[in-house]
């Protein structure tokens, strides 16, 4: 970096994508869903954490819902 360059004097400007920032969250998965991304991590050489966030966005995007039958 130059020595003419003055940090100081940079102003803050806002994210101009600021929904596309992540939002972390805590959330409790099972071993068996972990481990599954994980395994499919390694195949595809992409964080399973960051697997996990494309599935889920993909079910937004293609508005799935989740159909459990209870049954006693």
């Amino acid at each position: 970096m130059k020595r003419s360059h003055n940090l100081k004097k940079l102003k803050e400007i806002p994210n101009p994508y600021p929904r596309a920032a992540k939002k972390a969250v805590g959330i409790n998965l099972s071993r068996e869903v972990i481990d599954y991304f994980k395994a499919l991590s390694i195949e595809t050489e992409i964080p399973y954490q960051k697997l996990i966030d494309r599935y889920l966005l993909d079910c937004v995007k293609k508005k799935r819902k989740l159909s459990m039958k209870w049954t006693a």
